[in-house]
């Protein structure tokens, strides 16, 4: 049975017409989970109530 974010890593690639070789998938599924283990720290990182947007500088 295949795994959700196998079958996330098929649906991208059909989506992106891209060619995904057997071989590259441990390396892909590695990626998205770290990616996501990062994503998942910073949503569970809350603010309060009153923090503002940093401001933009520009030269």
């Amino acid at each position: 049975m295949a795994e959700p974010l196998d079958d996330y890593i098929d649906a991208v690639g059909h989506a992106l017409a891209l060619p995904i070789e057997d071989a590259w998938r441990p390396a892909i599924r590695a990626n998205f989970e770290v990616s996501l283990k990062m994503a998942k720290l910073v949503d569970e990182f809350s603010l309060p109530d009153e923090a503002e947007p940093a401001s933009v500088f520009t030269a």
